[in-house]
């Protein structure tokens, strides 16, 4: 594998100087030569000025957050990440890679989940390139491999999970945020690994049922929330006959056998568990009348 490596440019303001004091000093040289009528030496200093003037094409700037690959007759020779004004060999071609952090969303991908059931997924995805060399030789355009790997990568993870959890502490790809996500980074990460690119973050930003059975999805989340609903309800209404029954006991305000208490119950049951409100009928008689 093609490794990232620092090459070493010369300081461009440093360069600058020099070029021009050289650029000066052969002209001047040519001039002289051609005064004196002294052919070689004109020939000699003509081909130092055509030197001096193709070194001038070596200076490269480098801006913030951004770098420059260099490269001799298809060899890679280095990286020069440090912003400002630079020089090289000016033989050498120059490419420039952004390091500045990236995101994009997936497209909204249609597929199973681990129950089977068909869902739209898409996710957000947050990119740096951290080794150039790794980028562009390794594969062969890393911002489409990165938008590639990372589809499959969401796709992998949608058939692990399902939409919802049917069982108490399963994972669930909507109600897991956190920890999916975490598990989608690390999936797309590990298939960038060859591409010289780290992933910042990855998160779920689209998370539907297919329109095909989203209506009948919606109905089986609506009965289960009427069941817990439900079953609260009735916890709580437990609790409050089994306190009443307490304190009337521990107080001795009244004395009920059991099959009273069991009418006390039903009534108390029906009173608290009922939806609608109940219509009280007033007992005027004796005790049990």
């Amino acid at each position: 594998m093609i490794r990232e490596t620092k090459i070493r440019a010369l300081p461009g303001v440093v360069m600058i100087v020099l070029l021009l004091g050289l650029t000066g000093l052969t002209i001047w040289r040519v001039t002289a030569a051609a005064l004196a009528l002294a052919a070689w030496s004109v020939i000699g200093w003509s081909l130092a000025v055509a030197a001096v003037a193709v070194a001038w094409f070596g200076f490269f700037v480098v801006q913030p957050n951004y770098a420059q690959v260099l490269q001799l007759f298809g060899r890679y020779m280095g990286t020069a990440k440090d912003a400002g004004l630079w020089w090289a060999n000016p033989f050498y071609t120059k490419r420039r890679v952004s390091l500045r952090v990236r995101n994009f969303e997936t497209a909204k991908l249609k597929v199973n989940d681990h129950s089977s059931n068909p869902i739209e997924i898409a996710a957000v995805v947050v990119w740096q390139v951290v080794d150039t060399a790794e980028a562009l030789f390794e594969v062969d355009d890393y911002d489409n491999y990165v938008h590639v790997q990372s589809e499959s990568a969401l796709r992998g993870l949608a058939n692990q999970y399902p939409y919802d959890a049917h069982e108490e502490g399963q994972m669930a790809l909507a109600s897991h945020t956190a920890e999916i996500a975490d598990k989608l980074k690390g999936e797309i990460q590990e298939r960038l690994a060859k591409a010289g690119v780290r992933v910042l973050e990855a998160r779920i930003s689209h998370l539907a049922y297919a329109p095909e059975i989203a209506a009948v999805m919606l109905r089986r989340q609506q009965a289960s929330a009427i069941i817990a609903a439900r079953r609260k309800i009735v916890d709580g209404a437990v609790g409050m006959v089994e306190q009443a029954l307490a304190q009337l006991s521990e107080k001795q305000i009244v004395t009920l056998d059991e099959e009273r208490k069991a009418a006390m119950v039903s009534n108390l049951l029906v009173v608290l568990c009922s939806e609608q409100a109940t219509q009280p009928v007033v007992n005027t008689g004796s005790l049990y009348h």
